[in-house]
């Protein structure tokens, strides 16, 4: 025995070594290839998450193109960059003409803000804080900046912050949506090797988690994502129609709030309120009526998109990975991050349920 060790102890060793070569090699390859692949990473989860969210939508209209795949390919990606670029165009020039407008104004010594109308007189006493402020800033705002300057930095710091991902995101989001077309193109071998990837990686139950993957990335992304999109492009279209000033940021603010389910209540009801004061009763009656009927969207338009079922994640866990995904990844990650979180969610809880199963088995 004592004449085998040597042997045998050299035998593991080198194996050791090969062993540990092979596994460096490999982890240098693959941070290699990460490395590259890094400044996509967003966009090619992204485009994972759309065509997987889009997969029904596709099908349908490759049989409205009788079985033309190209032709159909080509006619929804034409579709998702004309509804992504158009109110993206309308939102800038908006924006570009405010900004103008507001140079323009203040330049020429007009009042920045307009002062409260004759109808704010009529209003209940627990507003008269608001009015002072506003009557205040009409005149000199200046004096309102510096009085409230902390608020406005924070405030400001965080529209800044909004703004600048946007463009960013939007460039991403365009080259998603045509990476998520290709897949689509290829959608059969594709979910073939999305199937066998998560069998390698989980065992038996690979095809079961590949199919919660699958249900809970579109429930998100329509019950969710999709609401808060219409609805957003509802209050946007109410704001451009209305004439209400800096409409373009204000329907941004509005859909990242509709994104984290707070809603678009806090921008829209003061833009009415403010809307009442500075122009006619009629415009501002109208623009009241769609803002309700936009609000009220939500209890409608969830229900159908989701179905009968219960929603794929609490409120808490989309809030949080909107919120985690914004601050960590920017403007896409405001989308991104919800549909992760949420997908981890539901792991979670598949997970435990496989526990308590296999514990009532035993």
């Amino acid at each position: 025995m004592n004449q085998k060790n040597p042997y045998f102890n050299n035998y593991n060793f080198e194996k050791i070594a090969d062993t540990l070569i092979r596994l460096g090699v490999l982890f240098l390859l693959i941070s290699w290839c990460y490395a590259i692949l890094k400044p996509f990473v967003l966009i090619l989860i992204w485009a994972a998450v759309i065509a997987i969210a889009f997969s029904p939508v596709y099908e349908s209209i490759v049989k409205l193109f009788r079985g033309k795949k190209i032709v159909a390919t080509v006619f929804l990606t034409i579709v998702l960059l004309s509804i992504l670029i158009i109110p993206s165009v309308l939102v800038s020039q908006s924006l570009y003409e405010e900004v103008n407008n507001f140079s323009h104004t203040y330049q020429s010594g007009e009042h920045l803000i307009p002062p409260p109308g004759e109808s704010t007189k009529n209003w209940p006493t627990i507003t008269k804080p608001i009015l002072e402020i506003w009557k205040s800033a009409s005149e000199d705002i200046s004096n309102v900046v510096f009085k409230y300057s902390d608020q406005l930095k924070i405030v400001g710091e965080w529209l800044l912050l909004a703004l600048a991902g946007v463009g960013k995101g939007i460039l991403q989001f365009i080259a998603s949506i045509i990476i998520a077309m290709g897949l689509l193109l290829y959608s059969e071998s594709i979910t073939s090797v999305s199937k066998n990837i998560f069998i390698k990686l989980i065992g038996s139950n690979g095809e079961h988690y590949a199919l919660i993957t699958v249900i809970t990335i579109r429930n998100v992304v329509k019950g969710f994502l999709g609401v808060a999109l219409i609805q957003s492009l509802m209050v946007g279209a109410g704001f451009f129609m209305a004439g209400v000033p800096f409409a373009g940021i204000l329907t941004i603010i509005c859909l990242i709030l509709a994104i984290i389910q707070i809603g678009i209540g806090p921008i829209a009801i003061p833009v009415v309120i403010y809307m009442y004061s500075v122009t006619d009763t009629t415009t501002a009656t109208l623009l009241a009526i769609w803002i309700g009927i936009t609000m009220i969207s939500d209890n409608i338009l969830k229900p159908i998109f989701l179905g009968r079922g219960n929603p794929p994640a609490p409120m808490l866990v989309i809030f949080l990975g909107a919120i985690g995904g914004f601050i960590y990844n920017g403007f896409i990650g405001l989308f991104l991050g919800a549909v992760i979180l949420t997908l981890g969610y539901k792991f979670f809880l598949s997970w435990i349920e496989m526990i308590e199963d296999e514990k009532i088995e035993e």
